[in-house]
């Protein structure tokens, strides 16, 4: 059976890329995406949030990334495509959901690079005065406004310059790309271990059983910190092997073992980190009173707290090696920050092949062999966040909560496709994938939830105002919906959704939090329907297929604002009966989503090959341009 054009046009595209990444260079993207900023600021945020019991949310962090990762390796093993966290979706649940978690993803990866930039240029500030200033912000963790560091105009300058310098490294091609970045990751490797090492030197037993006990900040807050802390921002880039999966020589073999040794090597190095940082405070010298763990976050050690650590130990070779971690302060960031935007440059080229975005996004560059309108994009848009969030604390809970709405699909993915795609040859199999499955889902849930919910307000708001593209773009160029009605409803839902938001959250809460939460909700499932009954049959299929999406993440939205991680001092759903609560939410949603999901048109055909990969022969096609 022939081949449709959509689908093939993804085979030929994919087969431009060069496949010349090794296991090695497969580990090595996802620990070096791994292993950026969060390990030189996250263990002093932690120990703030939770204290000493803050080693317990980097090992549940740890385990609960696992789950989502083994439930990503069958997928991708059994069809390894780039940009495969923004493919699957539409494979398995149709182009409403596909475009949905495709967003969603955009806006989380796009960003990454940019708070890199943020990382090395904050780290610098402590050496080379006048590139950051304190400014005070509202921290709904804390209750009440907080100081923090941003850029400043000449901060945000260099801040551009590097975010070029990692659009150069990404345009030499990924067989560079590739080879560049092992050298890099061998640091990003051997600096965090000697680092823990050094720690232990200074180590204090007491601070684990002292100023309030091992968990003073009781623990909730431990939850709390594995979303709002850097912690799961920590863990974030072991997908990035999968991005890359449609350019590895053996994918079948090689991508599961990456991804999965990627987050067991990260999480023991950042566990070792957290307990020495722990043991190593001194109160005295961080400059406040002991036990005070809240006030680390505020303290003399925040800007570059295992510098100063192990700079004011008063022994010699730790103060010394102090310096080798200024340098790191560039190198691991950066080396994320290159990684991040080749991956936003990946999401951006799914999304132009599933019609999600304008076609010139799919442009294979023939001399480089990447997708270099995308690349240009990745760069544009990840500089222009420096304007609204110019510093790495008021970036790093928006993005983990925005990837954790991604990876919720990770054991969607793996359960549908066993039903839809039954004669695909699986090289890695999930074990009792019926409980692996659900709790991949559920670790994905309530990372999200535990965010809280000022960082859930933000990450709704960019979520659902990219909806406008879907009739834009997607069901228009899918022939679902014509071209005027789908302009007219992406069009008044953009103007409805932004009104309500500058009344909301823009204009300090102008509308009470519930009334809110129901005009927004309203809007939303209004466009859904308002799509549904403009669509053809095939275009209501997708739209089916993606209501528990909405219930989700408007059920977890509104149980934020009563849970332990909302704005009232003594929550109205205590924890843990709130977290109960959003367990029982995503259970709902787990298996409303696995009945929703069916066989969608692509995936037939690539099921028919038995191969995953869509046969060749077929009509003549309008292929990619070339750049």
């Amino acid at each position: 059976m022939a081949a449709s054009p959509r689908s093939s046009e993804f085979e030929v595209s994919d087969r431009k890329l060069r496949r010349e990444l090794s296991l090695q260079q497969l580990f090595f993207i996802s620990f070096g995406a791994i292993i950026g900023s969060g390990w030189l600021f996250a263990v002093l945020k932690a120990n703030a949030v939770a204290g000493p019991a803050v080693v317990f949310a980097w090992v549940i962090a740890g385990i609960l990334i696992i789950f989502v990762a083994l439930n990503y390796a069958e997928t991708s093993c059994m069809l390894p495509r780039s940009g495969a966290v923004v493919r699957y979706p539409h494979l398995s649940h149709g182009g409403f959901l596909g475009f949905m978690v495709s967003w969603s993803f955009l806006v989380a990866t796009v960003t990454v690079p940019a708070i890199e930039a943020e990382a090395v240029i904050e780290y610098a500030s402590s050496y080379l005065p006048g590139l950051t200033k304190v400014a005070s912000v509202y921290d709904v963790i804390a209750g009440a406004p907080q100081k923090v560091n941003v850029l400043t105009g000449t901060g945000i300058i260099l801040a551009v310059a590097l975010m070029v310098f990692f659009f150069l490294i990404n345009l030499f091609g990924v067989r560079f790309f590739g080879r560049f970045n092992q050298v890099i990751t061998w640091w990003k490797f051997i600096i965090p271990v000697i680092t823990f090492i050094l720690l232990f030197f200074l180590f204090k037993g007491s601070n684990f059983t002292s100023y309030g006990g091992f968990a003073p900040l009781g623990w909730s807050n431990v939850f709390l910190a594995i979303a709002t802390s850097g912690i799961v921002f920590a863990y974030l880039g072991f997908r990035q092997g999968l991005d890359f999966g449609g350019e590895a020589k053996n994918p079948q073999r090689d991508i599961p073992l990456a991804t999965v040794l990627s987050v067991a090597a990260a999480g023991t190095i950042y566990i070792l980190l957290q307990i020495g940082f722990t043991g190593a405070i001194d109160w005295a010298k961080v400059g406040i009173h002991p036990g005070n763990w809240l006030g680390l976050a505020g303290s003399n050690w925040a800007n570059a707290p295992l510098r100063e650590a192990l700079g004011t130990s008063g022994i010699g070779a730790l103060a010394a090696f102090s310096y080798v971690l200024l340098f790191d302060s560039f190198v691991s960031p950066s080396g994320t920050g290159w990684i991040y935007i080749g991956a936003a440059t990946r999401v951006f080229y799914g999304m132009g092949m599933h019609g999600d975005l304008p076609r010139p996004f799919t442009w294979v560059s023939e001399r480089f062999r990447i997708p270099w309108v995308a690349l240009i994009a990745a760069l544009v848009v990840g500089c222009l966040f420096f304007a609204p969030l110019p510093s790495w604390y008021l970036l790093v809970n928006f993005i983990s909560s925005a990837t954790a709405l991604t990876f919720i699909m990770g054991g969607l993915q793996v359960t549908v496709m066993r039903r839809t795609a039954r004669n695909l040859p699986r090289p890695f199999v999930l074990p009792a994938a019926w409980l692996f499955a659900p709790l991949g889902f559920l670790a994905a849930t309530m990372i999200m939830y535990w965010s809280g919910f000022g960082t859930l307000t933000r990450v709704i708001a960019a979520v659902f105002i990219g909806l406008c593209l879907y009739t834009w773009f997607h069901a228009r160029n899918e022939g679902w919906m014509r071209q005027g009605p789908a302009l007219a409803l992406g069009l008044a839902f953009l103007v409805v959704f932004f009104v309500t938001q500058y009344f909301g959250p823009i204009n300090k809460n102008t509308l009470p939090f519930v009334l809110f939460w129901a005009l927004i909700s309203a809007e939303i499932v209004a466009y859904a329907l308002a799509a549904y009954f403009l669509s053809n049959a095939e275009g209501r299929r997708a739209v089916n297929a993606g209501w528990w999406f909405l219930f989700l993440t408007l059920g977890l939205y509104l149980l934020s604002y009563f849970g332990a991680y909302s704005v009232f001092k003594h929550a109205p759903i205590p924890f843990p009966w709130d977290n109960l609560i959003a367990i029982a939410i995503g259970l709902v949603a787990y298996y409303w989503g696995v009945a929703s999901g069916y066989q969608t048109e692509e995936m037939r055909r690539i099921d028919e090959s038995g191969t995953g990969i869509v046969p060749e022969e077929g009509p003549e096609l309008n292929l990619p341009k070339e750049g």
